[in-house]
């Protein structure tokens, strides 16, 4: 897996997306700390509302992001979404009331909505054979599951050295060598598309994820692993340390075993990608979360059952959800390619928005059972929709025909049948392709 390093654009890619998550972890630390300063009793309300204005900011703010920078040259505007970044965090140490806390985490987050699918959509030019793009998704996995068990490490030991302001330093810090290492990377130059109006450009990548049913079945499976980490991510302070009467440390060993189980399969999917299609392993691992969630509602009331079926939940969820880079890839024109990850990325953060409160909410009211039972019917129904969405066998060229375009159009060169207008190629929705063929 490693060997996709060697490319040296790539490589400087990837340690840029690694320094920045770590620097992101640490801010959220911080972020913490500084809410319960201003706040505290109240720092969960701080807190709560802070991640409802990143979900926001994500759902709303990635489709017009990619829409306003499609034309221009992608390393000038992920260096400036790293420098903006750095700029909030550099201010956050010196606020002092709650509600600059939400302008700035508004800001940083929209900043973040624009980078991250400018950076997922630039990796496919980067590495553009499949076996090496499917390696490097599988890395993009184990940064994310690695910043997660490295970063509260890293914060907790400079939190023995200096106060807790000093960790958005390191949050700048990582912004900045962040954007150093994309500056020092030579980037393919992106193919520009025609040029339409904003309202067209901010909705192309929804509409053209919603005409393509393996993504309209990758929807589904967004909210079915949505479902299951929902349930890891809010509820496992309550099983642990509520139910169980257990301390953080053994809460945070359970968020270990996710997050392992999470890295292991990335580690494995790159053969298992060779040998199975994207489909029934993707249908396999969120089915995985699925019976994680229903076994929970059964089981999950001792420690030495829930560590397990965490570790097994972790695996689903990185066999479900790391291939979608590889459908999108597919699935998109060259230069289409940045809305459809940017619709992605609103879209999958949307099926966060929901599951995060029903997880919360029903836990609160109801208890955690009832929260396993409702994300579980919540996760069975979404994977029965991808399957009746995503057609199980699609072949690599479909026959379709073209009575729209005159004879002459440069689309039908070489069209063999029905006066020319009839042909068959990989099939993407674009200017050409407005419907997906029956």
């Amino acid at each position: 897996m490693l060997e996709v390093l060697a490319n040296r654009t790539y490589r400087h890619l990837f340690f840029a997306q690694v320094i920045a998550l770590l620097g992101t972890g640490l801010a959220t630390v911080a972020l913490g700390l500084l809410a319960f300063d201003l706040a505290g009793a109240n720092a969960g309300a701080v807190l709560g509302t802070a991640l409802a204005i990143k979900m926001l900011a994500y759902i709303g703010v990635a489709p017009v992001a990619s829409a306003m920078a499609e034309r221009l040259p992608r390393r000038a505007v992920l260096v400036a979404l790293d420098l903006i970044r750095a700029g909030v965090a550099l201010m956050l140490p010196f606020v002092t009331q709650i509600w600059q806390v939400y302008v700035l985490i508004f800001v940083l987050q929209s900043a973040s909505a624009a980078f991250t699918p400018t950076f997922q959509a630039t990796i496919p030019d980067v590495l553009p054979e499949e076996n090496d793009y499917t390696k490097a998704l599988s890395l993009s996995r184990l940064a994310y599951d690695l910043e997660s068990l490295a970063s509260p490490i890293l914060a907790a030991l400079l939190l023995t050295f200096v106060s807790y302001h000093s960790l958005f330093g390191g949050t700048v810090v990582g912004f900045i060598a962040s954007a150093a290492l994309v500056i020092s990377a030579v980037l393919p130059k992106a193919k520009l598309p025609p040029k339409r109006s904003i309202y067209e450009r901010t909705t192309r990548g929804l509409r053209i994820y919603l005409a393509t049913p393996r993504l309209r079945g990758l929807l589904a499976l967004n909210l079915a692993v949505a479902a299951g980490s929902a349930m890891v991510i809010v509820n496992t302070v309550v099983l642990v340390q509520s139910q169980m009467g257990m301390t953080q440390t053994s809460t945070a060993i359970a968020l270990a075993c996710f997050g392992a189980g999470s890295m292991i399969m990335a580690l494995l999917l790159p053969r298992l990608l060779d040998r199975v299609r994207e489909r029934p392993a993707m249908l396999a691992g969120a089915s995985v979360v699925a019976a994680g969630l229903v076994l929970g509602w059964a089981l999950a009331n001792r420690y030495e059952v829930l560590l397990p079926l965490w570790f097994v939940m972790g695996l689903g969820y990185s066999l479900a959800q790391t291939p979608s880079g590889r459908l999108l890839r597919r699935s998109s024109s060259e230069e289409d390619r940045p809305a459809l990850f940017a619709a992605q990325f609103a879209l999958s953060h949307a099926c966060w928005l929901i599951t995060y409160p029903l997880a919360g909410w029903v836990g609160a009211r109801f208890g955690v059972d009832a929260s396993f039972a409702s994300l579980g019917i919540v996760a069975v129904a979404a994977i029965a929709a991808s399957a009746w969405l995503w057609p199980d066998r699609e072949p690599s060229e479909l026959p379709h025909a073209h009575y729209d375009l005159p004879p002459d159009h440069p689309h039908l060169a070489g069209a063999g049948q029905t006066g020319g207008r009839k042909h068959s190629h990989a099939y993407v929705i674009d200017d050409e392709h407005q419907r997906w063929p029956q």
